[in-house]
C-alpha cells in the first residue's frame, strides 16, 4: 500500500493562511489504512486547525468529507457541488488526490495535508516497513521474492556491498542489510549458486526515470 505522513502543523497553517473557508477531503484508501487520512484523521485535523484559528483570531469555516478514494474521477466528483463555496480544498490522500482535485476543480486551490513517503507494509502495529519502489519491471523473482532497488540503500542487483557488517547496512544499525537476508535465504534452501548467475543490467525505461507513466487496460476503455 501507499504509506503517508500528514504534514507538519506549522507547514499546513502557512499554505492556508490566506483561507478562512476550508473543506478537508478524506481518503478511505491506502492512507486511511495506515491512520492518516481517514474519516478519524480528518475530524481531528479540522479541530487542530478550529483551534489554531481561534488563537490567531481568525474565525476559520473549516467542513469535513471523505471519499472512498481521490483517485477516481467518480469519487472526486463527489464534491463538486459544494467546492465553489470554500477558499482551498485540503487533501489528505497521497500525492495523487490533490492532483486529481486540482485536475478535476481549476477555479479551486488544492492542497496536500499529506506527505507520500513509500510503498509498504506493516512489520507490526502502527509500523510500516518500506517494500517497493514501483520501478514498473519487478525483479523479486531472482532474489527469492525480496527486492533490492527498494530495500537496499545502493539498489545494487549484485550485493552485497562491502559496507554491509552483521547483517546491516552501513548508513545505520537499524537497517537490516537486504542482501544479508537474500544471501541467507538462498543458502538455507540450497541455491547459493543461483546469485552466481550472470545478471543483465536491469531495464530502467519502466521507471519514473522515462518519464510520467500511464498504464492501460485495453479491455475496460471505452
Amino acid at each position: 500500500m501507499i504509506v503517508a505522513d500528514r504534514k507538519p502543523l506549522k507547514e499546513i497553517l502557512e499554505m492556508l493562511k490566506e483561507c478562512n473557508r476550508i473543506l478537508i477531503v478524506g481518503c478511505k484508501g491506502c492512507v486511511s489504512v495506515c491512520n492518516v487520512g481517514g474519516s478519524k484523521e480528518v475530524g481531528i485535523l479540522a479541530s487542530i486547525l478550529k483551534i489554531a484559528g481561534k488563537k490567531d483570531g481568525r474565525d476559520l469555516k473549516v467542513d469535513e468529507k471523505t471519499l472512498e478514494r481521490q483517485c477516481d474521477p467518480e469519487y472526486v466528483d463527489q464534491i463538486k457541488d459544494v467546492v465553489a463555496d470554500y477558499d482551498a480544498i485540503l487533501s489528505m490522500a497521497c500525492g495523487v488526490g490533490p492532483q486529481f482535485l486540482s485536475e478535476r476543480y481549476p477555479e479551486s486551490r488544492c492542497l496536500p495535508a499529506v506527505n507520500t513517503t513509500f510503498f509498504g507494509g506493516a512489520v507490526q502495529h502502527g509500523v510500516w516497513s518500506e517494500r517497493c519502489a514501483g520501478c514498473g519491471t519487478c525483479v523479486t523473482h531472482l532474489f527469492d521474492g525480496m527486492c533490492p532497488v527498494a530495500r537496499c540503500s545502493k539498489s545494487l542487483l549484485n550485493g552485497p556491498c562491502g559496507g554491509s557488517a552483521n547483517g546491516k547496512c552501513e548508513i545505520s544499525k537499524d537497517v537490516d542489510c537486504i542482501w544479508d537476508m537474500i544471501v541467507k535465504k538462498t543458502m538455507e534452501q540450497g541455491r547459493l549458486d543461483d546469485l552466481l548467475k550472470f545478471m543483465p543490467a536491469k531495464d530502467w525505461r519502466t521507471a519514473r526515470d522515462g518519464g510520467p507513466r500511464k498504464s492501460v487496460r485495453e479491455e475496460l476503455v471505452q
